[in-house]
């Protein structure tokens, strides 16, 4: 186990598929996809917009984390961190609530009060959707926070259990889910690969 305070955006990736997070973490597999250019040139052209405080760079030996919130919203009494994202569904993911939570739990050890609510922004949609900060929000934040922490180069995680996960994975060529299934498919048992062959 590792005392390495963990990035808040890495909750996200290891929401989406821990093998994928392993992949990232220990081989820097994540590449110069177009799906990341195009975030990061999005979120670079948003960041200068607005009378909002953009990009707030936070750490907590306390949570284990650290990270930079995309923008602070200073709503009347109210401090609500927004997460900007792409969305070409047109919705965020249960993830990304996963990911304000850690920004909220951030935030609030930094101001010194409880961050009840924060905010996912879509780009695509240009919607700004308010989001409750829970207490499973938070236990998860933790949860996700101690795997990543006991990760290790020689504990690679199963594959994911959503096949549909894998066709936009940056990391597929290394993961190689659909080979493995069809080489050794008792490695792909119960992942709902063996369906896909």
């Amino acid at each position: 186990m590792t005392d390495e305070l963990v990035n808040v955006s890495d909750l996200n990736q290891y929401a989406y598929c821990p093998r994928r997070y392993w992949y990232l973490h220990f081989y820097d597999t994540q590449g110069r996809s177009y799906e990341r250019v195009e975030g990061k040139t999005t979120h670079e052209n948003q960041s200068s917009r607005g009378d909002w405080l953009n990009e707030l760079y936070l750490e907590s030996e306390t949570h284990g984390l650290k990270g930079k919130i995309d923008v602070l919203d200073l709503e009347g009494a109210r401090t609500v961190p927004v997460e900007r994202k792409r969305a070409e569904s047109g919705d965020y993911y249960k993830s990304d609530e996963l990911q304000l939570a850690g920004y909220c739990m951030l935030l609030e050890e930094h101001i010194e009060e409880q961050v009840r609510e924060g905010a996912i922004y879509l780009y695509e949609t240009d919607q700004r959707m308010h989001v409750p900060i829970t207490e499973d929000h938070r236990e998860a934040v933790r949860e996700t926070v101690e795997a990543i922490q006991s990760m290790s180069l020689d504990s690679v995680p199963p594959f994911t259990d959503n096949p549909t996960k894998c066709e936009a994975c940056s990391v597929r060529e290394y993961c190689m889910p659909a080979e493995t299934a069809k080489l050794e498919p008792e490695r792909v048992a119960g992942t709902g690969w063996e369906d896909e062959l």
